[in-house]
């Protein structure tokens, strides 16, 4: 059972997390079981996102989206990690399959899904049921001017609507103010 590092809240209840909040901090083991804490990637813009489960077909044209749009992320200097309630086992599986080329980490314990308030009701085939919400995020996790990360862009990822366009174009555009300023 992997261990979360969180700083746990009296009220777990999902946040409404909307631009300009401060980012949660988390701390998850990757495909491979190093431990990645998001305030260790300070310095860095970064594209995480949400997916509800390995290998199935949305989730799969969603990280394939991603891992094609790839060298872009690299280019803007942006980290990408994946996170869904899959084990370590399951992710390594899901990047060797596809050939995924960023951070895949692993919530088995639902933490981080409440933290950045994508876990909730879903509903399939008439069922309801509760699961990770397809959410991604673009965080400015600089630290200009002592601010904590920040949320820039949030959208919800339609199955083969991968953020590649929109993070890439909102990111491009950020980064190209800053550089006249």
């Amino acid at each position: 059972m992997n261990k979360i590092i969180l700083k746990k809240k009296k009220d777990t209840k999902p946040r409404d997390l909307r631009a300009g909040d401060a980012a949660p901090e988390f701390s998850l083991p990757d495909q491979k079981g190093k431990r990645h804490t998001f305030s260790d990637y300070r310095g860095k813009w970064a594209v995480v996102y949400f997916y509800p489960k390995d290998d199935t077909p949305g989730c799969t044209k969603e990280a394939c989206g991603i891992r094609d749009a790839f060298p872009d992320f690299k280019k803007l200097k942006a980290e990408v990690f994946g996170i869904s309630v899959d084990d370590e086992k399951s992710h390594t599986k899901f990047i060797k399959k596809y050939k995924l080329p960023f951070t895949l980490l692993a919530d088995t314990e639902k933490r981080v899904v409440g933290e950045y308030g994508v876990w909730g009701k879903k509903k399939f085939m008439g069922k309801t049921y509760t699961g990770t919400l397809r959410t991604t995020f673009l965080i400015d996790n600089r630290a200009l001017y002592g601010l904590p990360a920040m949320f820039l862009f949030r959208s919800p990822a339609r199955r083969g609507a991968p953020s590649r366009v929109s993070f890439h174009a909102e990111l491009r555009s950020r980064c190209a103010f800053e550089k006249r300023i």
